[in-house]
């Protein structure tokens, strides 16, 4: 690890030195190439240097025990080596933590996708409660949450809802939530009060920007159509409704909630360029590791990753295997416990060195 430091360090000052030359400060794109570089390393180099610097101290502290001090003396340096050698541990352990490679993703806006499995309409209003979930946990961090297409079905429930979240930070906390998400508890149709099972996926993708990947506009085919369900005179007299088929590859996606063509146009786009861009990063996982080592990672949708107990008042994420209670209070959004407890465990599966 320390030799890995001091190539990184001396990265660091190389990059100072080459943005201090006149030569490379009229070059704006490299000046802002270095930058992006420099702000990336800033944080490990201050860990570093004063790691170091605590290193030296503790050091010193030693050599002045073994000089032969008076009793008074003696304990006041064994006290300070003591102090020396806890900071220096915790340095250690937040220089190893800062070495594990960030996600580029994890700043970035997400597209979520919520589609009801098995369960019939029991599993539509589950998909519903998860998105209220995702909704309410996206205002308590004060992102943005907005619907880019709906099925719904005749009961209030979701077949399918699939929104866009933006804020800082939404992927690195919402990517542990792609999976099946199960549900056990006593639908609202049910006359004689037995439990049923269902399911819901949540697919959750980073969004994709334009210079992220490029779609040939010949690759396209664009249908406009009447929207269906409510929505006022502009949905029913006006076709506004955008079908978009990505021919190659036969993904359609289809959006109608808002009021303008050119406005479900812009978030159909932005959907397909997203699943593309995810069918890419998955195959350019699957080229580094053909199956998944890790409790937590990406999330594969065909594995069952929670379960939701409303008879026990019970939360389980197989995963790791948690158990939380207060389901109220976990559906009205309150997971950021359970968030933090799966960036650990990926983190610590990062740190042993294992793939994820």
């Amino acid at each position: 690890m320390m030799e890995q430091l001091e190539k990184i360090e001396k990265r660091y000052r190389e990059i100072d030195e080459t943005l201090a030359q006149p030569e490379v400060a009229t070059n704006l794109s490299q000046v802002q190439a270095l930058a992006q570089e420099r702000a990336g390393l800033e944080e490990v180099v201050a860990k570093y240097r004063k790691y170091k610097k605590v290193a030296r101290e503790l050091e010193d502290a030693r050599s002045m025990q073994a000089t032969g001090l008076d009793e008074e003396m003696t304990v006041l340096v064994k006290q300070e080596i003591t102090s020396l050698e806890t900071r220096l541990e915790g340095l250690t352990e937040e220089l190893r933590q800062a070495l594990v490679p960030k996600d580029p993703n994890d700043e970035k806006d997400i597209i979520m996708e919520i589609r009801a499995g098995t369960g019939g309409n029991e599993a539509a209003l589950f998909a519903a409660d998860l998105f209220r979930m995702y909704s309410r946990y996206a205002q308590s961090h004060g992102w943005k949450a907005d619907v880019i297409s709906t099925s719904e079905s005749g009961i209030g429930g979701f077949k399918e809802i699939i929104f866009e979240v933006r804020g800082k930070g939404a992927f690195s906390r919402l990517k542990y939530e792609s999976g099946v998400h199960r549900v056990q508890r006593v639908p609202v149709t049910e006359a004689s009060g037995r439990i049923h099972t269902s399911t819901a996926t949540v697919a959750v993708l980073p969004k994709a920007e334009e210079v992220d990947i490029d779609i040939n506009p010949d690759d396209l085919k664009i249908d406009v159509f009447h929207s269906g369900g409510a929505g006022g005179q502009n949905v029913n007299k006006v076709a506004t409704a955008i079908r978009v088929t990505h021919l190659p590859t036969g993904m359609v996606v289809v959006c109608q909630d808002e009021r303008s063509q050119l406005q479900n146009k812009v978030k159909a786009l932005s959907v397909l360029r997203t699943r593309l861009l995810d069918i890419e990063r998955h195959k350019q996982e699957e080229e580094i590791t053909s199956q998944r080592r890790s409790q937590v990672g990406t999330g594969e949708r065909a594995e069952k990753i929670r379960t939701y107990n409303y008879p026990q008042d019970r939360i389980s994420d197989h995963r790791i295997n948690l158990t939380l209670h207060n389901l109220p209070r976990f559906m009205d959004g309150d997971i950021d416990g359970l968030i933090d407890t799966l960036a650990t465990a990926e983190q610590s599966k990062q740190l042993e060195g294992q793939e994820v």
